[in-house]
């Protein structure tokens, strides 16, 4: 088995992150980036010496790239997973997997008609932090899960992101943009979503570009900038949710309690340790666990896929996993519309712990 060669469409900020760290995992080699902006592609490539810059057509004619990391804007996620499943490429995709239903099924349909897999971010789930909480929550350190509480609040991203607009259209939102590491990590660790009901605020129907060249314009505001949902699974656990956009007060936190303990999780990086509190202490006496080394960062889903690829199995961030945060956090929005609780129809398999000595820095396929 050898290294499994990656193409990226869309070299935009987020291109960055992707691009610095898989060219640390050696299981994986970037050899082609495309973009519209043919400049803005160039430039990345130059940048992080990648052998081929273009367009997204031309690209997707290289045969030797095997998988593509779809990173446009989520507006035309399908119409691009679309093309790339076409061309015979297995696609790895940001979050979230498109914008409807009709669209993600018609997808992981395309997919698996063509042999191709799909994974999609966030990869956070994959990181050391969260598969650390993973194997507490499985040795049963804090009991049966009974009740879970997370919540995300900040300014948003026009305090700091030079183009954020499209963060504040259909699709994005602290529900799509935020949400999906959140609802990611609650199946993650929970099981799948059975029912929603939430509700939905939306302050200010402009909003204005803080920093960059296009500080001081002002964009419409599509979606809820402040989201509250109560959520029930399939297991019986019952939650509690928050994203907003709209809190100068910057906060996030993850905490399952079970039967036995209270267990903070480490959701919004790839690093950070779990803290446990036991029912039976006296309230105060938390114990902090570090997750064992290596480091991961962003990307590490496409090296897990890769590595899925070459043992012919789905990876773990799959796409079926996507299509079921998808389905949950549209039922979110269905639910502010229209008053009521919704049913989450879909289901997903049970997600295991990596082993502990998972290393995205091994060289397993050379």
């Amino acid at each position: 088995m050898n290294v499994v060669n990656v193409g990226i469409i869309g070299t935009g900020n987020i291109s960055d992150e992707y691009l610095k760290n898989l060219g640390d995992y050696p299981d994986v080699r970037v050899i082609a980036v495309a973009d519209l902006d043919l400049d803005r592609a160039a430039a990345q490539a130059e940048k992080y010496g990648i052998p081929f810059s273009g367009s997204s057509e031309q690209l997707l004619g290289i045969p030797d790239v095997e998988l593509v990391i779809n990173l446009t804007i989520p507006a035309v996620h399908a119409e691009v997973a679309q093309s790339i499943v076409a061309a015979g490429k297995h696609i790895w995709g940001e979050k979230p997997l498109t914008l409807d239903r009709p669209s993600a099924r018609a997808l992981l349909d395309a997919a698996a008609h063509a042999g191709v897999l799909v994974g999609n971010a966030p990869d956070t789930i994959l990181g050391e932090a969260i598969q650390n909480a993973h194997r507490l929550l499985l040795d049963g350190r804090i009991g049966q899960p009974e009740t879970v509480l997370t919540l995300m609040q900040g300014p948003g991203p026009d305090a700091w992101h030079p183009r954020p607009q499209f963060l504040f259209a259909r699709g994005a939102g602290p529900l799509f943009d935020i949400g999906p590491y959140y609802f990611s990590t609650l199946v993650q660790l929970l099981g799948p979503i059975e029912s929603v009901e939430a509700l939905g605020h939306r302050p200010r129907s402009e909003r204005a570009v803080m920093s960059g060249p296009d500080a001081g314009s002002t964009f419409p505001v599509e979606v809820s900038t402040h989201v509250s949902v109560l959520t029930r699974f399939v297991s019986g656990v019952v939650g509690t949710s928050v994203y907003s956009f709209d809190s100068p007060v910057r906060r996030q936190s993850f905490e399952i309690t079970g039967s036995a303990g209270t267990m903070e999780v480490p959701v919004s990086g790839f690093d950070g340790a779990t803290r446990i509190l036991p029912a039976d202490g006296d309230g105060t006496e938390w114990e902090t666990i570090a997750p064992p080394p290596p480091a991961r960062g962003r990307g590490v889903g496409v090296l897990e896929m890769a590595r899925a690829i070459r043992a012919g199995r789905e990876p773990v961030a799959s796409g079926e996993l996507a299509y079921h945060v998808l389905d949950a956090m549209l039922a979110v929005e269905e639910s502010i519309d229209e008053r009521r609780p919704i049913l989450v129809e879909s289901r997903v398999r049970a997600l295991s712990a990596l082993s502990v000595d998972w290393d995205p820095r091994a060289r397993s396929l050379e």
